[in-house]
C-alpha cells in the first residue's frame, strides 16, 4: 500500500476545490478530491428537472473576470449572453436601461427612461469610464465604505439609487441595504462594463463540470463526507482514513470553519430562487428584470429560456424569480410572489407552473465593512491546513477561483520543499 493516497487531498468539489485540483495536477502532483454530496459543483450546480435546467439559485458569469478567463475554456462552455442592461419595473410599466457603450442604439431611450435623472445617467457613464482606466488591484486597495455611501459621494440621487442601483445590486450582492463594500461594487460594476454577462448553454453547472471532466478518472470521490482532518490526513464518516502530503479544505463555509477551526469566516447571506414553467414568456428578451418599485418580494426575474433555449423544452419557457433573505418557500410566500407577477404581467402569470424552489442559506459572504469588508484572508492555518473558498478572497466566481489557485500554489510550495 502506498504511504500516501495522494499528494494533495482536497475536501470539497465546488469551484474553489476543483480549481485547486486542476492547478495541483498541472504542477505534476496527484490530487484527490473528496466530496460529501452526490455530485460536483457545490453552489455552482445545475439540475435537470422535467426537461428544464435549474441552476441552484440564480447565477451568471461575468465573462470579463480576468482569472476566470484563464482557468475556464469559454468556447467549450458555449456561452449565451444576456442583453446588456435591465428592464426596470417602475410607474406601472417597464423602463429599459441599457449600457450606452455596448448598446449605443438604445442610448436615447435609456436617457429618457423614468429611472433617475438625466444627470444621474451621465454619472453612470462617467463612472463606467473612470473604472475602465482603473486596475482591479487599485479598486481593491481604495478606501472602503458602503456602496450606498459611495453612490451618494458620486452624486447619485435617491430616485436612481432606489429605482436602479438598489434592485440591481441587491440581486448581485444579496444585500438590499446597499451596505456591501464599495470596493466590491466598483469591481463588479467594472466587470459588467468590460464584457458580456452570460450563462453556459447547458446551465451554470457546466463551469464546475468542465473542471471536473478535465481531471483524470478516479480523482473525485463523491458521496464521501469528511468527519475530521489533520495536516496530512482526512478521516471520513465511513471510518476510512486517507493520507496525503497536504490537505486543502474547500467546503461550504460552515464546514470549513468546523474542519479547519477557522474563526475568520464571515457571516453568509441567503437567497431563495423560484423556478416556473410558462407557456409564453412574460418578457420576450434575455434580459434581467428588476423591481424598481420596491414592492417585492421578488427583487429580480429572468426568462432563462430566452438566454439559452436549452434551459427549457421546446415551446416552453423557464422563469427564474429571486427573493432575498433566508425565506422558506411557504404557500403564503408563493402567494405573494404570484400576486406580484400578476401585477407585473397580468393574469397569464397565474398559469405558471411551479417547478422547484432553491433556498441557498450560504449563498454569498457578507461583504459589508462592518463584517470585515473585502479583504484577503490567510490560506494556511496554524495547524498546517490549506483553506480556499470565496470567503478567503471575495464573494464571486472570480473570488472562488482565485482562492483555489492560491491554496494550490501554497500547497505546491510545501510539496516542492519537502521533495
Amino acid at each position: 500500500m502506498r504511504s500516501h493516497d495522494a499528494d494533495v487531498l482536497i475536501v470539497g468539489a465546488g469551484l474553489a476545490g476543483l480549481t485547486c485540483a486542476t492547478e495541483v495536477l498541472r504542477a505534476g502532483f496527484t490530487p484527490v478530491v473528496i466530496e460529501g454530496s452526490d455530485g460536483v459543483g457545490g453552489r455552482v450546480r445545475t439540475d435537470a428537472v422535467d426537461g428544464f435546467l435549474l441552476d441552484r439559485g440564480f447565477q451568471v458569469l461575468l465573462t470579463a473576470y480576468p482569472t476566470t478567463q484563464q482557468i475556464l475554456d469559454y468556447d467549450r462552455l458555449d456561452l449565451r449572453p444576456f442583453e446588456p442592461g435591465a428592464l426596470v419595473r417602475i410607474g406601472r410599466g417597464f423602463a429599459s436601461v441599457a449600457d450606452p457603450f455596448r448598446r449605443p442604439s438604445e442610448a436615447v431611450a435609456t436617457l429618457l427612461a423614468p429611472v433617475g435623472s438625466i444627470a444621474d445617467k451621465g454619472r453612470i457613464a462617467r463612472l463606467s469610464l473612470a473604472l475602465r482606466s482603473r486596475s482591479v488591484e487599485e479598486i481593491f486597495e481604495a478606501r472602503e465604505e458602503t456602496t450606498l455611501e459611495r453612490l451618494s459621494d458620486l452624486g447619485f440621487g435617491s430616485a436612481m439609487i432606489e429605482g436602479f442601483f438598489r434592485p440591481f445590486l441587491s440581486g448581485v450582492f444579496l444585500d438590499a441595504t446597499l451596505h456591501t463594500s464599495s470596493r466590491m461594487f466598483e469591481f463588479v460594476f467594472k466587470m459588467f462594463g468590460a464584457g458580456p454577462v452570460a450563462v453556459p448553454a447547458e446551465g451554470m453547472g457546466a463551469l464546475t463540470a468542465q473542471l471536473a471532466d478535465d481531471l483524470p478518472a478516479g480523482t473525485i470521490r463523491t458521496g464521501t463526507p469528511a468527519r475530521e482532518v489533520t495536516r496530512e490526513s482526512v478521516h471520513l464518516e465511513s471510518g476510512e482514513s486517507l493520507e496525503a502530503r497536504a490537505v486543502v479544505i474547500a467546503t461550504d463555509p460552515v464546514s470549513a470553519a468546523r474542519l479547519a477551526n477557522l474563526e475568520d469566516v464571515p457571516p453568509y447571506l441567503s437567497t431563495l430562487c423560484w423556478y416556473f414553467e410558462a407557456e409564453e414568456p412574460p418578457v420576450n428578451r434575455g434580459i434581467l428584470v428588476l423591481d424598481g418599485e420596491g414592492t417585492g418580494p421578488v427583487t429580480n426575474l429572468a426568462v432563462m429560456s430566452r438566454v439559452s433555449e436549452r434551459y427549457a423544452p421546446p415551446d416552453r419557457h423557464l422563469v427564474s424569480a429571486t427573493v432575498l433573505g433566508k425565506r422558506d418557500p411557504t404557500p403564503s410566500l408563493l402567494h405573494e410572489v404570484r400576486a406580484q407577477m400578476r401585477d407585473w404581467f397580468g393574469p397569464a402569470a397565474d398559469d405558471w407552473r411551479e417547478i422547484r424552489s432553491y433556498g441557498i442559506d450560504d449563498a454569498l459572504p457578507d461583504q459589508t465593512p462592518s463584517a470585515g469588508g473585502v479583504s484577503t484572508r490567510p490560506v494556511l492555518t496554524e495547524s498546517g491546513l490549506f483553506v480556499c473558498g470565496d470567503h478567503r478572497v471575495h464573494g464571486s466566481i472570480e473570488g472562488a477561483i482565485q482562492s483555489g489557485l492560491r491554496a494550490a500554489e501554497q500547497a505546491i510550495v510545501r510539496l516542492e520543499v519537502s521533495g
